[in-house]
């Protein structure tokens, strides 16, 4: 493994793993900033649980854990698009910039949710890295690939050795007739 993805990926975990404990820890901090967004969440996913803390606290869960499976290089692609799920609305709950009215506030808000932003970036780029192996499909593409060749020449050897082999049938049977 690369020294930057060493490096690189406990430091991209390392938000998510701290605000993910703190959620965990307190929801209440959170869920009043967090009721814009997790009401139109839950009319639309039945699964999620319909309390803001108890979803707070479940986004805080996938953060911490998802963030110790990218520092630790554990399943680093699904960690970050795991993050990256749960930083959308993360960002858009926390970081309403356009509702604040003190323009200082609204400038800090702007910069919060373009850090965040970036950190979207980072986390999708990270849940593209293969690491220099191979990815998925460009392997079953491969394999795709492989098998058509492998097709054709099966078809071609079939193709050569049964006209002669036919040829040997029809004199065999002139001979036994």
């Amino acid at each position: 493994m690369s020294l930057l993805r060493v490096v690189g990926r406990p430091l991209l975990a390392s938000m998510f793993v701290v605000g993910g404990w703190n959620s965990v820890r307190n929801p209440r901090a959170v869920a009043p900033a967090a009721e814009p967004v997790v009401r139109p969440i839950t009319e639309r996913v039945a699964a999620l649980p319909d309390g803001t803390e108890q979803l707070v606290r479940l986004s805080g869960g996938v953060q911490m854990t998802a963030g110790v499976l990218l520092a630790t290089g554990r399943l680093p692609r699904l960690s970050a698009l795991a993050l990256a799920a749960t930083l959308v609305p993360t960002t858009v709950a926390g970081h309403r910039f356009w509702e604040a009215e003190d323009p200082s506030d609204r400038a800090q808000q702007r910069i919060h949710f373009l850090k965040n932003l970036s950190m979207l970036g980072g986390l999708l780029i990270t849940a593209d890295d293969t690491a220099g192996a191979p990815s998925v499909l460009w392997r079953s593409r491969h394999a795709a690939r492989e098998l058509r060749r492998e097709g054709r020449l099966v078809r071609r050897s079939v193709r050569a050795t049964a006209r002669p082999a036919a040829a040997v049938g029809g004199v065999r049977a002139k001979l036994h007739a």
